[in-house]
């Protein structure tokens, strides 16, 4: 028998263009929460996918004297193509980290480079009962799908679980009549909050769509609940961790890769 010849090794893919964008407005939608609105003649060059949970790599220089170009993945909140922007919400801690301070000192004019969007998930109307969950990095796309529900099925069923650090973090959220949202205030950040949240709500009859992205060992619990105990099928769970509590953005990134990253243990 003649041994197979060796897979030639996938080439990279090419990396995708760049949108330059400028800063049009911000706003602060809560004390750790602020808006940027982008756009400016970059927007033409950029293409709008129908997901709610498209995502964009951000650019960003790090502080002198390494001044080094790095990513920061963000969901996109809204499009407007008749006015030419789209929104970005940036969760803000004082001085912490790199982009949210970018964004609590934006300026109009202020330009940022963008890659993408992405996307994975977009709310199908044809579901019996929708089930949402997340924090506060998961409110972009949890508003987004809540907005496209309202607008595609206004009678849909379901519910939405948001984990927060304190009452002032909780924002107006516009949903279908048929869906509860549901704020945890949670200082203590237990990650089985949510999990035990949604383990004890009434769970209803036939198919689930869910949608569940946050920090990593919050979505790990849900997976167990969701996957394990409930039973939901993968092509009806998207879910996903955003982040990792006590890493870097690098080190998540890195980490993804790894076991301890992986929120599916077969992944």
């Amino acid at each position: 028998m003649t041994p197979a010849a060796p897979s030639s090794p996938r080439p990279p893919r090419p990396p995708r263009p760049t949108v330059e964008l400028e800063v049009v407005h911000t706003e602060r939608l809560s004390p750790h929460l602020v808006r940027v609105r982008l756009g400016g003649a970059g927007f033409a060059q950029f293409q709008d996918r129908p997901e709610t949970d498209k995502y964009v790599k951000l650019k960003f220089t790090t502080p002198a004297p390494e001044s080094l170009e790095v990513t920061r993945t963000y969901t996109v909140r809204a499009v407007d193509p008749e006015q030419g922007t789209l929104d970005v919400d940036f969760v803000v801690h004082g001085d912490e980290g790199l982009a949210g301070p970018w964004a609590a000192s934006a300026q109009p004019g202020d330009r940022l480079g963008l890659m993408g969007p992405g996307g994975g998930y977009r709310p199908d109307p044809d579901a019996d009962w929708h089930l949402l969950a997340g924090d506060l990095s998961a409110v972009p796309a949890i508003a987004a799908a809540l907005e496209e529900l309202r607008a595609v099925a206004p009678g849909a069923a379901g519910v939405a679980f948001i984990e927060v650090d304190a009452e002032d973090a909780i924002l107006p959220l516009e949903a279908p009549e048929g869906i509860a949202v549901m704020w945890i205030v949670d200082p203590a950040h237990d990650p089985e909050a949510l999990a035990d949240h949604v383990r004890s709500h009434e769970w209803a009859e036939g198919r689930v769509q869910v949608f569940a992205h946050g920090e990593r060992e919050s979505m790990k619990a849900l997976r167990r609940l969701l996957s394990g105990e409930r039973g939901v099928p993968r092509a009806d769970l998207s879910l996903s961790g955003y982040w990792a509590r006590g890493r870097t953005e690098d080190r998540f990134q890195v980490e993804k890769r790894e076991p301890i990253g992986q929120i599916f243990p077969e992944a």
